[in-house]
């Protein structure tokens, strides 16, 4: 077993509702890791419902990339490990960082898929995986964690309203690094592409990720995501 740390740091906003599923999946782990959780000004008791088990912080600034990057700054692991608040990690999901790492790897991710029984859903993890292996971009329902020196090496998180996983992901591409993906699953919730249609919001997506690479105003972006 590596002898490195790794911190688990989780953004959250008015997540009352179904925090506790994630409470609970961290169990397992409280021994094993540091786990911060981010709260970005919750107008619920997402923050009083966490507080009760584990440690909850209140980033200055609202936004996932400031939440991500206060939590960061706030923990002490060797490794970083960025999780959303609706995934769930497989027991063995501290050891997959670990065997990643340990080959040298400075950043990783791991395999999603979606707790749906839709073929689109299972279709869109698998495009996922796949995408990590062929351009070398991961999101961060993915689960992305990164050695600690290399995040602060390549400036953390722009704090930018969307798209932050997607420019950490270019920034380490550009800096000639593999993102390793770990040989085990994170479960993550399809809610986002429930809510307005799995298939339009796929579409959605990837036409601002396209307009991201073209170098459209973030803030078009943002409001047309929204």
């Amino acid at each position: 077993m590596s002898t490195k740390s790794i911190s688990i740091i989780i953004p959250v906003y008015n997540e009352a509702s179904t925090i506790k599923q994630l409470m609970d999946n961290l169990e397992y782990f409280r021994d094993k890791s540091e786990i911060i959780f981010v709260d970005g000004g919750s107008s619920d008791n997402t923050k009083s419902i966490i507080e009760k088990r584990y440690r909850v912080v209140v980033s200055p600034k609202k936004g996932r990339a400031s939440q991500m990057n206060y939590g960061a700054s706030l923990s002490g692991g060797d490794i970083l490990f960025f999780l959303h608040a609706d995934s769930h990690l497989s027991p063995d999901a501290l050891e997959r960082i670990h065997e990643v790492m340990e080959k040298g790897y400075k950043a990783g991710c791991f395999k999603i898929k979606f707790d749906s029984r839709s073929i689109i859903m299972k279709i869109c993890g698998f495009m996922s995986n796949l995408r990590v292996r062929l351009r070398n971009i991961a999101f961060g329902d993915q689960g992305i964690f990164i050695d600690r020196k290399y995040f602060y090496g390549l400036g953390g998180y722009r704090e930018i309203p969307l798209m932050e996983d997607y420019q950490l992901s270019m920034d380490i591409k550009a800096d000639g690094e593999k993102i390793a993906l770990a040989r085990a699953k994170i479960i993550t919730s399809e809610r986002r592409f429930v809510k307005n249609g799995r298939l339009r919001t796929m579409a959605r997506m990837q036409r601002l990720q396209y307009m991201y690479r073209k170098g459209e105003d973030i803030e078009k972006i943002a409001s047309l995501y929204k």
